[in-house]
């Protein structure tokens, strides 16, 4: 007898694409004609962390929209980047950008709880870690629970992945 239908929820990004963005965004502030002479740089700083700085707070925040651009173009949600707002240093203004990864545990209840409440009967989601397996007798019932998620926004980017 097979097990039961499942499929996995997780939230990650591939670091190679959010690096192509990264190094395709680098080139157009280097080139535009309205970044030059503002300092405008983009940078990895950190394992997670992505730094803009330039010397004005409108060409940060330009910066910061060039960048969501590449990642855009890429298939990488925005919802995957959560950018503070531009801050003095100095002469320059910074921002800081973290790549969200990973499913945290009150998003992960949250998602769990829909499932529960408005998802088919016999369909169960066990928290494992930073994701979500789901499981149920038949497979259209998975498909009813990924078109449910697919329609609620938990302010995260989902994916649905190993369904068997």
């Amino acid at each position: 007898m097979a097990a039961n239908p499942s499929f996995d929820i997780v939230s990650k990004v591939d670091r190679q694409e959010v690096d192509n963005a990264l190094r395709q965004a680098e080139r157009e502030l280097s080139t535009r004609f309205d970044f030059r002479g503002t300092g405008a740089e983009i940078t990895w700083s950190g394992e997670e962390t992505i730094g803009l700085q330039a010397e004005t707070e409108e060409r940060v925040r330009a910066a910061l929209d060039v960048f969501k651009e590449k990642l855009v173009k890429r298939n990488i949600s925005l919802k995957s980047l959560d950018a503070e707002d531009p801050r003095p240093s100095g002469k320059i203004f910074k921002i800081d950008c973290k790549v969200v990864q990973g499913i945290e545990s009150e998003k992960a209840k949250a998602i769990s709880k829909k499932i529960r409440d408005e998802g088919p009967k016999g369909v169960q989601a066990q928290i494992q870690g930073d994701q979500l397996r789901v499981t149920g007798k038949k497979k259209d019932d998975l498909q009813a629970v990924i078109s449910l998620l697919k329609a609620e926004d938990f302010g995260i980017a989902l994916q649905f992945t190993n369904y068997r």
